[in-house]
């Protein structure tokens, strides 16, 4: 007899002793297992009568690529890398002695992406999935999956953020000479292909890139409009002024406010002279040093130039407008402001009426944003002595950013030996790797003089994370003489020598494993040597 497939559904949902199906006889034991005979019975009648469905179009072929494939070794060690991705190892939580492979595979990508390798086709998707997880990642990832990554990403919507995230460094794609292609991806492309190919157009020709730009800019939606914009940061100069000035008048405020940021890293530009002169206007020498005299309102054509009128929670209104206006002036006006002065000396001066921390702030933003060395200097002064309070002016990170690498590693070098690690963070974050050796034993050895001090070890995982990642391979014997078990100081943390000898001896590990890793990617593949022809004894003299 045959059961419909809505009767088996019922008898399931309500029990075979509630509602049993005609034909299946017996105890509720013999029930329930005729009710499952029916109902696999039942699936092999619907998957017999399915009607095949109408085959989607067959993707097209990936594109070649022709950089080097990966030595054997560092083929077999990307796999053990995103084979690990968490870094966790199975070991439940705690790290141990153990080097964290969720540490490493950055330096991995960013060495592999250097040599100009090609990831192995079999481990495009693992990659993919790595760099779906973890945005650190996505540049090098993607420029080492190169083309073919680019053409998996377009099949699969968990990476559509490929065609967005991999507009650096990807071979393949529209480029500036292919003029046909170019015109097609901007007019018919996803919003994360037309931000990729502006931005690769910037980096290859910025004219073509804005004149690409404006051909459609007024269409635009304001959020598209926004991403957009803030491409023309690659490659920016004054030929993009007059697109800038125009988008002051965008019917979006945020639009506005990223032109004006743009046009005040030109020092050149209108809008830089403008905000020059308001700031002169409220900045001046007097006989007792530097007065200040802030806005007392922020009028219309303060706003157009990118000015916000209201504060932040918590800030004056007078101050706030005083720090947008130096911020946006080009510090090339305040030598001229200061009767000639240096950088230096204008620093050194005296600021009256409790503003020198207002202005000195604002002057930081702009050196940054202006990519001024001198000023960044000048502002950062030397390291603080010991015993001597850590200035709170400005963000010193973002100044050593722009600062000279061996300047930099020296300064911070300097810092760490006379303050400790405690607010040399986002310090060592900004310094070239792998670390100038300087800083590296300024490092290791305020680490020591932490352990030996009794400190809590957890207290500095994150500078142990980034030295784990940035300390110079070479440096793993000085930091091994620390992996020996110290004796537990009287005053110390409980059980913390055991955690920093773990710490030290997993370093240790790393530097190694690291200096192992760089070894098979620097390894080239031997030729293959030609298959030898045959020959007759005949041929033979």
């Amino acid at each position: 007899m045959d059961i419909t497939w809505d009767d088996l559904v019922g008898s399931a949902l309500l029990g075979t002793e509630r509602r049993r199906p005609a034909g299946v006889v017996g105890d509720a034991e013999e029930a329930a297992a005729g009710l499952l005979d029916a109902a696999a019975g039942g699936v092999m009648r619907r998957r017999a009568g399915v009607r095949p469905g109408v085959a989607g179009e067959r993707p097209g072929l990936a594109p070649e690529d022709r950089r080097p494939e990966l030595p054997e070794a560092a083929r077999r060690r990307l796999g053990m890398l995103l084979a690990d991705r968490t870094g966790d190892g199975g070991r439940g939580g705690r790290r141990g002695a153990a080097p964290n492979l969720a540490e490493l595979l950055p330096q991995w990508l960013s060495e592999a992406r250097r040599e100009g390798y090609a990831a192995p086709p079999a481990l495009l998707p693992a990659l993919l999935e790595a760099a779906r997880a973890r945005t650190d990642l996505r540049a090098d990832a993607l420029a080492l999956a190169g083309p073919r990554g680019l053409w998996l990403a377009r099949l699969n919507p968990e990476w559509k953020f490929a065609l967005r995230a991999g507009q650096a460094g990807v071979p393949g794609g529209a480029g500036p000479d292919d003029a046909a292609e170019v015109r097609r991806v901007w007019e018919e492309g996803l919003f994360a292909e037309r931000v990729a190919l502006l931005t690769r157009l910037r980096l290859a020709d910025p004219a073509n890139a804005l004149a690409l730009l404006s051909g459609t800019w007024r269409g635009e939606r304001a959020e598209d409009r926004l991403m957009f914009l803030d491409s023309l940061r690659t490659g920016l100069s004054g030929e993009d002024e007059p697109f800038l000035e125009e988008a002051l008048s965008d019917r979006s405020r945020n639009v506005r406010a990223t032109a004006a940021e743009l046009l005040s890293a030109l020092p050149e530009s209108a809008l830089a002279a403008r905000m020059a002169e308001r700031a002169r206007s409220c900045v001046s020498m007097s006989p007792e040093g530097i007065a200040v005299e802030a806005p007392y309102e922020c009028d219309a054509a303060m706003e157009r130039d990118g000015v916000a009128s209201k504060p932040p929670n918590g800030r004056g209104e007078r101050a706030w407008w005083l720090g947008q206006l130096v911020e946006a002036s080009p510090m090339a006006a305040w030598s001229a402001r200061f009767g000639g002065r240096t950088p230096e000396e204008i620093v050194a001066l005296p600021v009256l009426d409790d503003w020198q921390p207002d202005l000195h702030a604002a002057w930081c933003r702009a050196a940054v944003r202006q990519r001024d060395v001198r000023w960044a200097r000048a502002l950062l002064g030397p390291p603080p002595a010991a015993q001597t309070p850590v200035g709170a002016v400005g963000d010193p990170a973002k100044l050593l950013s722009i600062l000279p690498a061996e300047e930099r590693a020296s300064w911070v070098a300097e810092f760490i030996a006379a303050h400790g690690l405690s607010e040399a963070f986002q310090m060592l974050g900004v310094c070239a790797v792998p670390w100038a050796a300087e800083l590296g034993r300024a490092v290791v050895d305020a680490l020591d003089i932490a352990r030996d001090a009794g400190s809590y070890p957890w207290s500095f995982s994150g500078v142990m994370g980034l030295a784990e990642r940035c300390l110079d391979p070479d440096g793993a014997d000085q930091v091994a003489v620390l992996s020996a078990g110290a004796e537990e100081p009287p005053d110390g943390a409980p059980g913390a020598t055991v955690y920093w000898s773990e710490a030290f001896q997993r370093l240790t590990g790393t530097l190694r494993l690291r200096a192992t890793m760089l070894a098979e990617l620097r390894t080239r593949p031997l030729p293959t040597a030609p298959t030898p022809t045959a020959t007759s004894h005949a041929d033979t003299p």
